[in-house]
């Protein structure tokens, strides 16, 4: 048998429930450097785009989208909004139906003035005018508000073939994150569950990214059809 005095068990707890907490801690402070600085108060990605493109060559893909950022910040202010700034896209996408990777021009806009509610209506009108499935919305917010259910990462230094080649190679990133875009400076971003924050860390990795230089924004995202 064992014998251990009352001392000794406080002693053997309080040592354990220390480890705990400096364990706890050490996760948390693992995406801790990634807190992003600029968050807008909410963004919206969005496209005109209804067909599906497989050929990463495909000349629809070298669109600006200009008439197209155009007409969305002038969507945005007629419903109340302000619209910031704009930026193209160039999405990789896994089709789970075509077994294949599928490639998407797209545009993120930056979104003042808009609660929840505001952005998911200004999403609809978007989906509804340019026939879309689904429109992506993420509203940043702080790490501990109980409506926070995703992060957006950015991060540098991925290019899309890069991020299709990852893709073709990675079925749980592909099923489980789906795809993600690339800004023309080659910048990544992610929008994903808060749950598959370590996955998407992974996944950077594999593209040969430096997380070190990731910024990790936490909010509420939402598909809108």
């Amino acid at each position: 048998m064992n014998h251990v005095t009352a001392r000794g068990r406080l002693r053997l707890l309080s040592t354990t429930v220390a480890a705990l907490m400096l364990s706890v801690a050490g996760a948390q402070s693992t995406y801790a450097h990634a807190d992003a600085r600029d968050c807008p108060a909410a963004e919206i990605f969005a496209t005109d785009n209804t067909a599906i493109v497989t050929d990463p060559e495909d000349p629809r893909l070298d669109t600006r989208l200009t008439r197209f950022g155009r007409e969305v910040r002038a969507i945005i202010r007629a419903h109340g909004a302000r619209p910031g700034s704009s930026e193209l896209l160039d999405g990789v996408f896994w089709s789970g139906e075509l077994r294949q990777a599928t490639y998407e021009r797209s545009r993120e806009f930056d979104v003042n003035g808009a609660g929840r509610d505001g952005l998911r209506h200004i999403a609809g009108v978007i989906a509804k005018r340019y026939e879309q499935e689904a429109v992506l919305t993420f509203r940043c917010l702080p790490r501990t508000s109980p409506e926070t259910d995703a992060v957006e990462i950015e991060v540098p230094g991925v290019t899309a073939s890069a991020l299709r080649e990852a893709l073709v190679a990675d079925p749980e990133a592909r099923e489980r994150l789906g795809g993600g875009s690339v800004t023309l400076d080659g910048r990544l971003i992610l929008v994903a569950p808060v749950a598959d924050l370590p996955l998407a860390r992974a996944f950077t990795d594999e593209l040969g990214a430096d997380w070190d230089q990731a910024e990790v924004r936490y909010g509420d995202r939402e598909f809108v059809g």
